[in-house]
């Protein structure tokens, strides 16, 4: 294997390695993928050991995965012990932060990464995520418009099958969708009455995926199939090296997961996908002579421009609609529970832009109730952090994981201004809830949980109200909304970004890098769908430059 030089190497196999592996074996290259974690298949999510939370707190299998060593992964939103080990171990796969700002920093190493964890909602961003500066003269634009993105939007979607409904809604632009997404007798009043008062404000189905029975993405099923890509399981990246006299990246300094032995693998270009933090953490620690403050660092802006979504939660009821629905949208799956609902886009003016920057996912009428009882109402919100310098992945070298890498320290403090934004986030649900006729029990965010009426989830024992009040602050911080981006920016000058606009590194011009830490704003939708989009265009790209040779 060390005598084997492949076309590309990618580094992850999640939302973006699966998409780059596709692409470039599709081109005819010999692709080698390395994946930290092992392969997944239907055996590892076995219907037989899925099982229903046994309450919405879901307190002592929390409590147990962290005596395990998954302090940090169990307090993600959808954790539970079926789904444990689709996290990693905190323990081994320890990270930094400042004492006053922690940060959640919810990851899988598996095939497929976080796809078989994440709530399977693909979203469109908009114009004004690509051009938030041009727009409303905050932040940055991106070096790429909608227009741009669309086509590759519309292969993704094609790709995986995305549910969805045709709204018109300027800020959340439609999809190419396989098939209609239903929502709750419950969520068509609530539409109504939203849509009926505030006009600007639309209620829209998600917009999301079937998971796959096979357990392997559908993009990598292709890789896989077209006989092009070689595959390198339980093997971390520790470094990406390069050639002292070309500066180009030459491959990767692997370290095996299980007897910790190295070895380098050789290829004449690197896509690294590994998602945001992760992928900072190689590039910074793959320092070296000829770049000592990092791999692709000229700019000196490795690292800087870190965000991730300004979130909150909230939970009551809707007394105007009594009972719950399912959903059979999708094909009904034997491990995961279904997941659908609705979402309140960012709100629309009178010019087609939008007036807002928070965006609402939303199910009412779903969780089951008695009959005669009121339907559910759940909301989760995100807004937009702004981006800042001072927001920054840097490297821990006085401390290693289990693997003797240095840590990733991670930086994430809301600004003054991002806590105005998630107050009026908050301000704003509690407006649409009450406004329809709704009541909350609480609403929760990272700056603290609010109870009203009968207080958060008031039919459960006492001691577990206890324990969810006593736990929120350590359970929703930065880092809850799990959708981390930027940090290796994209951009149209090599002094203030990272990456040009085809995600190329602009001091290694044979290193892509195509996970979120490319992006230069955070938007308020998932960033699943946009990190697809973006790794299939900058692939092809990669492959058009390998093959006119100008990345030699």
């Amino acid at each position: 294997m060390n005598e084997t030089r492949f076309d590309a190497m990618v580094i992850g196999s999640g939302a973006a390695g699966s998409f780059a592996a596709q692409e470039l074996t599709a081109q005819g290259l010999k692709v080698v993928l390395v994946e930290a974690g092992p392969e997944i298949g239907p055996k590892d999510l076995d219907p037989d050991k899925a099982k229903e939370p046994p309450d919405p707190i879901n307190f002592w299998e929390r409590a147990r995965a962290t005596v395990k060593g998954q302090h940090i992964q169990s307090r993600a939103a959808f954790f539970s012990e079926s789904m444990a080990h689709l996290f990693v171990n905190d323990r081994q796969n320890n990270y930094t932060t400042p004492a006053d700002a922690p940060f959640h920093w919810i990851r899988g190493r598996q095939a497929g990464g976080r796809l078989h964890t994440f709530g399977r909602v693909l979203m469109r961003w908009s114009d004004d995520d690509f051009r938030l500066h041009s727009r409303s003269g905050d932040g940055v634009d991106w070096p790429v418009s909608y227009d741009e993105i669309a086509p590759f939007y519309s292969e993704v979607e094609r790709t995986l099958g995305v549910y969805g409904n045709p709204d018109g809604v300027p800020t959340q632009p439609d999809g190419d969708f396989a098939g209609p997404a239903k929502i709750t007798p419950a969520e068509e009043s609530f539409k109504l009455r939203v849509e009926g008062k505030w006009p600007g404000r639309r209620v829209t189905s998600w917009r999301y995926m079937a998971p796959d029975p096979s357990r392997i993405a559908k993009p990598m099923q292709k890789a896989l199939a077209s006989g092009n890509l070689t595959v390198l399981y339980n093997q971390i990246a520790s470094r990406i090296l390069t050639d002292a006299e070309t500066g180009l990246a030459t491959g990767a300094e692997l370290i095996d997961r299980h007897d910790k032995s190295r070895r380098t693998i050789r290829a004449a270009a690197v896509v690294l996908c590994a998602s945001p933090i992760e992928s900072l953490r190689l590039l910074l620690n793959s320092a070296s002579t000829e770049h000592p403050a990092g791999l692709a660092n000229g700019s000196g802006l490795l690292g800087r421009y870190f965000m991730d979504q300004l979130p909150c939660i909230a939970s009551g009821e809707y007394p105007d609609m009594t009972g719950f629905s399912g959903d059979d949208s999708l094909p009904p799956d034997p491990f995961y529970a279904p997941l659908s609902g609705v979402f309140i886009p960012r709100f629309v003016g009178e010019n087609g832009y939008a007036t807002n920057r928070f965006d609402y996912q939303i199910s009412v009428g779903r969780k089951p109730v008695a009959a005669s009882a009121p339907a559910r109402l759940d909301f989760f919100g995100f807004g937009m952090m702004m981006p800042s310098p001072d927001n920054h992945i840097t490297i821990n070298a006085r401390r290693r994981d289990a693997f003797g890498i240095p840590i990733a320290h991670i930086t994430c403090r809301m600004s003054e201004a991002d806590r105005a934004l998630l107050k009026q986030q908050i301000a704003t649900l509690e407006e649409i809830v009450t406004g329809v006729g709704g009541r909350l029990e609480f609403v929760g965010s990272p700056l603290g949980l609010k109870e009203t009426g009968r207080g958060a989830y008031p039919d459960l024992p006492l001691f577990y109200r206890l324990m969810f009040r006593l736990m929120f602050k350590r359970t929703v911080t930065m880092g809850s909304a799990i959708h981390e981006s930027g940090g290796a920016r994209m951009g149209e000058d090599p002094k203030t970004s990272v990456l040009n606009r085809w995600n190329q590194s602009w001091d290694v011009k044979n290193l892509f890098v195509t996970d979120a830490s490319a992006f230069p704003t955070c938007g308020v939708a998932g960033t699943t769908l946009t990190v697809m989009a973006l790794t299939l265009r900058a692939c092809r790209h990669l492959g058009e430059e390998l093959r006119a040779g100008r990345l030699h």
